[in-house]
């Protein structure tokens, strides 16, 4: 029996998730989070195999701060990620910090099994545009694009301006100062060269972020 703990701050994707997968024979949702902290709390006190955990948290803490968070805990956990971002703007940082696996939360239910069974085994679950993106991340060859440079919660603000989020909106969704934000678009822009928001706007999209 695999053992399973969903975390995510939407109540009606815990129910979704744990209705379909307990009518799975050889799985049982041993524990569920609805929040950042939750999730680690349980994370040391549950035994499970196989975390399934949401990209983003109400509580502004992202899904790969708590990956981070998890790995140390429990190095042999296999963490799969649920998001409704798409891979192109988290899948290979989410391997990178740890994750088993990437799923979107739209997957069809049989997926979903298939991923859950295959890092229980063991082994990664990645789309195949995922895996070349990943391929291509350690060529020597290859090229980085700008938004590489960027740590998580940069590469997140990111995204948040290039949805034409203010910087108070921002502040607000990642319960953090406005001006720590600020701080954080100073970096941004720096990293990437660029000294507008209309800039980053444009490079998300050329880019295939949004």
């Amino acid at each position: 029996m695999i053992k399973l703990l969903i975390a995510d701050d939407h109540q009606i994707v815990r129910e979704g998730l744990r209705g379909i997968l307990s009518r799975t024979p050889d799985m049982e949702v041993c524990a569920e989070a609805s929040s950042a902290q939750e999730t680690l709390d349980l994370i040391e006190s549950v035994d499970c195999d196989v975390a399934l955990i949401d990209i983003h948290f109400d509580s502004g803490r992202s899904g790969l701060d708590i990956l981070r968070e998890i790995k140390r805990i429990k190095p042999k956990l296999s963490v799969l990620i649920l998001s409704i971002y798409p891979e192109d703007q988290y899948a290979v940082r989410a391997i990178r910090a740890g994750a088993a696996g990437y799923l979107m939360k739209g997957s069809a239910l049989s997926e979903v099994v298939y991923a859950i069974r295959k890092v229980y085994g063991g082994g990664h679950y990645v789309s195949e545009r995922t895996a070349e993106n990943l391929a291509l991340s350690i060529s020597k060859d290859y090229e980085k694009p700008l938004h590489q440079k960027l740590s998580n919660r940069e590469y997140e603000i990111m995204l948040m301006i290039a949805s034409g989020k203010s910087v108070r909106e921002i502040a607000e969704e990642l319960s953090r100062s406005e001006k720590t934000v600020r701080t954080h678009r100073e970096r941004i822009m720096a990293k990437m060269g660029m000294k507008r928001d209309a800039e980053i706007i444009h490079y998300a999209i050329q880019n295939n972020l949004l």
